[in-house]
């Protein structure tokens, strides 16, 4: 026997499980593209209704709950409405996250 002490390889012992190099990121890229959805419409009476939220939460400084279109996906936030960009059509919340006016699906809120 030898009296040497016992020397892990580390990670390189795992290499062999991971020789196809992008094999994971590949997937993962295509299983984000293949989870896209087309751009929900919505009718001009649902415009108006969230422009009517919009405004109430900004002008009461309401916290709200905002469901938008970005990339393919809906995604949600939270916030109160820091700032309305009239001109650009972009919404400021508290966070300092800003969403497009023209993505915005839904705004939920205790009104």
């Amino acid at each position: 026997m030898h009296n040497e002490p016992y020397v892990d390889r580390g990670i390189i012992k795992w290499a062999p499980f991971d020789a196809l190099v992008g094999y994971h990121s590949m997937l993962n890229d295509l299983k984000y593209r293949l989870g896209k959805k087309d751009r929900p419409s919505l009718s001009d009476d649902q415009y108006e209704e969230l422009n009517r939220k919009l405004q109430l939460a900004y002008h009461q400084d309401f916290e709200i709950e905002i469901e938008f279109y970005r990339d393919g996906y809906l995604k949600t936030t939270f916030g109160k409405i820091r700032k309305i960009d009239w001109i650009q059509k972009i919404i400021v919340l508290s966070s300092f996250e800003k969403i497009n006016a023209e993505d915005i699906i839904q705004i939920d809120s205790t009104f």
